[in-house]
């Protein structure tokens, strides 16, 4: 799958996901459940789980690999990187 911006993934998480802090605020380290994190939750991470299938055409069925790929916008897009994409996803 071609690179993927952490702007983009900033972009998913403002259109689907309520957030508690700055975007501004938001790296790719930054955490995105638990202490000290943007303040995601369970909702947020399946909102996020639909977002990534439809805007890259990659279904994300386990909830362990979820949990790994979801600790940062940097491991989702470290994550992405290594998924076979879909032609016309996006």
């Amino acid at each position: 799958m071609p690179d993927v911006s952490i702007a983009e993934l900033k972009k998913l998480l403002v259109e689907n996901c309520v957030l508690k802090v700055d975007l501004d605020a938001i790296n790719e380290d930054t955490p995105l459940f638990g202490p000290g994190s943007v303040g995601l939750d369970s909702l947020d991470a399946l909102q996020m789980t639909v977002a990534i299938e439809q805007h890259f055409g990659i279904a994300i069925t386990d909830p362990q690999v979820a949990r790994k790929a979801f600790a940062s916008l940097g491991t989702m897009r470290e994550w992405l990187a290594h998924q076979p994409g879909k032609n016309g996803s996006g």
